[in-house]
């Protein structure tokens, strides 16, 4: 098995660990998960420079990267929406408007991804910058969330992060249904 692949396969396994520490009766319990977010969006970056400078792309690669990066993503939103909705005792929106914007955009992006590749134009849906930038400014959210004490200045600041974030989520998403509108259009 390639190193690449062994990472990604890593960061698939890091969830479910991910979740119970965050639950976790500790004070530390937040740091700790917010670490283990941080060691899985370093490995993803990590397998993909490893891939590309080893030469050790492959197809199953391919396939699970991003498949790992949305799993430990929506994993995270979801824990996010339940403790800042139940210890700030705020409208839920707060968190989950984002989180549902952010997971349905993989959704359709995915499903807009696969429906190109078979078209033969799956390059026209490639990742673009603002989808880089949407997913920095996403992970940089999500860390500071983890790890921040809901309500402080650190959260908010966190909060503010994922709703910039959301905001270049459905810019991205324009992006890319706008480059697939010419086929999506095609005998409506």
């Amino acid at each position: 098995m390639k190193i690449p692949n062994i990472l990604t396969l890593l960061r698939i396994l890091l969830i479910p660990v991910f979740v119970v520490v965050y639950y976790l009766p500790i004070e530390e319990a937040r740091l700790f998960a917010a670490a283990l977010f941080a060691l899985a969006a370093v490995t993803d970056w990590f397998d993909g420079y490893l891939a590309r400078k080893l030469e050790q792309t492959s197809p199953f690669g391919a396939f699970l990267d991003p498949v790992a990066d949305k799993l430990i993503v929506a994993a995270a939103l979801v824990v996010l929406v339940d403790t800042y909705s139940r210890e700030l005792q705020t409208w839920p929106v707060l968190t989950a408007a984002p989180a549902i914007v952010i997971i349905g955009r993989e959704i359709v992006i995915s499903a807009l991804r696969e429906w190109m590749a078979e078209m033969g134009s799956r390059t026209q849906v490639a990742v673009s910058n603002i989808g880089k930038i949407k997913t920095t400014l996403q992970m940089l959210a999500i860390l500071v969330l983890l790890g921040a004490i809901p309500g402080s200045g650190l959260a908010w600041f966190g909060i503010a992060a994922l709703y910039a974030a959301t905001v270049l989520t459905l810019w991205s998403m324009f992006v890319y249904l706008r480059a697939a509108w010419p086929h999506l259009s095609e005998d409506i």
